[in-house]
């Protein structure tokens, strides 16, 4: 670079072309103020990753507390983590419930907001934008919405639109946050990477920058800016398969004059290999999180009413009709996957020192689902997991049932007010609720 940096802060960000890349926390580089700053802490992080259509009820249990809790089969991908996790039992989305399945149940999963019928859409705000609105002034982007399937159009039996059952992150009463379901176009907008060259690798046109940032390190520090561009290599060769695929999928559109999201799976471009499509968004975030990009994230691992398949798996049917049976191994086996894939997160994040923790001490990772069991299309209670401390705001390692509390002690907008809190955002009620969740 002809302009190495001159006043190195924590957060820097290396430049190329057409390319910018930030880094993380760097503690041997002074923070001195001013754009790009370090805070105090590290920051606060939330994401919520949702899987549609239920669990498996007989396996998804846990009791005890810590290091000792017990876990169900389902859960068994958290083990290593089970200290900095809670398992929360009994709540429900009271709007959700009695208004028919699928659709009505999943539009307002993150803002319990009562949702329209018909077709002018009509919900509310999803707290993960609430917290967006206010904490994403501190970050180049102020969240990131991705998810693993595309949506679907049209109107349920219920007369709800399918827009419902294929978003969680909502901007207004109307209008869904547009979910990006292409690993190629996630990974360029974490890194500014723009314009014809985004194909060539971003480290390669970033590391003069680079040189000059790890001569001012300390050891310590050079070690985790190797780790960190270590990971970003990785995750690019990826994208760089899944780019291609889509670049294909994108000529077969055009000749076909049609758009490409309105093909089948994998013509549309998308990893055919979901379990490949997962752990990039999964990467994704976690780069981001580790950077700074962002402090707020979605990830709809599966929509509601899913079409995805699981060959590795040895299910045979799709996610949806083998929801209808989810107390089968089988479906036992859907379900310990997609815990998996937040365990792959959260390991990620664990694996990132940060000051005197983790990636992951500062965050929380929520992980639900729109039905407790898919066979009966119950959310009379919601599956919920949390994985994270908050930089010690949130106490870990503990099992909670609401189940007996009262509907009025359960309300899934509780818990949301009492995670918007832990980060900062104070409100008197949100969705259907006005108080915090007793005991979290």
């Amino acid at each position: 670079m002809s302009n190495p940096i001159s006043r190195p802060t924590r957060r820097t960000v290396l430049r190329g072309a057409g390319v910018a890349m930030a880094l993380p926390w760097l503690e041997s580089l002074p923070a001195l103020g001013g754009e790009g700053a370090a805070p105090a802490a590290p920051p606060k992080r939330f994401a919520a990753l949702f899987m549609g259509n239920g669990i498996s009820p007989d396996h998804w249990w846990a009791k005890g507390s810590g290091s000792a809790m017990e876990l169900g089969t389902s859960l068994q991908p958290l083990a290593p983590l089970r200290a900095k996790m809670n398992v929360v039992n009994g709540l429900f989305n009271k709007q959700a419930t009695g208004v028919g399945i699928h659709p009505g149940m999943t539009g307002n999963m993150l803002s319990g907001a009562p949702l329209q019928k018909g077709a002018v859409l009509k919900g509310g705000v999803s707290m993960d934008q609430v917290l967006a609105a206010r904490l994403g002034e501190d970050t180049p982007q102020a969240s990131l919405v991705l998810g693993c399937e595309q949506p679907i159009t049209g109107y349920h039996e219920s007369n709800f639109s399918m827009a419902y059952s294929s978003q969680i992150s909502w901007r207004d009463a109307a209008s869904p946050v547009p979910m990006e379901v292409y690993p190629s176009l996630a990974f360029d907008s974490l890194f500014d990477n723009q314009g014809s060259r985004r194909t060539q690798s971003i480290l390669d046109r970033v590391k003069e920058h680079a040189a000059e940032v790890e001569k001012q390190l300390g050891r310590a520090d050079r070690a985790k800016l190797d780790e960190y561009l270590t990971s970003v290599r990785e995750v690019e060769r990826g994208v760089r398969r899944a780019r291609a695929m889509k670049d294909k999928a994108d000529d077969r559109a055009r000749d076909k004059g049609q758009p490409t999201l309105a093909m089948p799976r994998p013509d549309n471009g998308l990893p055919e290999d979901i379990r490949e499509h997962m752990r990039l968004m999964c990467d994704i975030i976690a780069l981001a999180f580790q950077a700074d990009k962002t402090r707020v994230a979605t990830l709809l691992l599966c929509r509601d009413l899913s079409g995805l398949f699981y060959p590795f798996l040895d299910v045979r049917s799709a996610h949806h009709p083998a929801s209808h049976d989810d107390r089968s191994e089988a479906y036992q086996r859907v379900a310990h996957y997609y815990v998996s894939q937040l365990a792959y997160l959260a390991n990620r994040l664990e694996a990132m020192k940060e000051g005197e923790g983790t990636v992951l001490d500062s965050s929380c990772l929520m992980f639900l689902s729109n039905m407790w069991s898919g066979s009966r299309h119950d959310n009379s209670k919601v599956p919920l997991l949390l994985v994270g401390g908050l930089g010690g705001a949130l106490e870990t390692g503990r099992v909670f049932d609401y189940r007996d509390k009262g509907d009025e002690n359960r309300r899934l907008c509780s818990l949301y007010l009492s995670i918007m809190g832990k980060m900062g955002v104070e409100l008197d009620h949100f969705g259907d609720a006005d108080t915090r969740l007793a005991g979290l």
